[in-house]
């Protein structure tokens, strides 16, 4: 089903359908859970590398720390 009506004048959009595919639903939020996941897996990967692991992607043990230690929604740029 498309967000679109046909009517004498032409094709339109269905207003009330492109919102709830705008609201995403179910797949949405398993989209972000599935995010959140991948984030708090991988933080938890940096936090077990070793110096010479942690020095290879340029990175010390108090930024893998910091990184570590984040909350998962929180992925924007780290502050400085």
């Amino acid at each position: 089903m498309s967000g679109f009506l046909l009517s004498p004048g032409g094709v339109r959009r269905n207003p009330s359908l492109a919102r709830r595919r705008a609201r995403g639903g179910a797949a949405t939020w398993f989209g972000w859970m599935g995010v959140m996941l991948r984030i708090i897996t991988t933080r938890r990967q940096l936090a077990a590398m070793d110096d010479r692991m942690l020095k290879d992607i340029g990175l010390s043990r108090a930024d893998a720390v910091y990184e570590s230690g984040r909350l998962p929604w929180d992925i924007g740029p780290r502050a400085q």
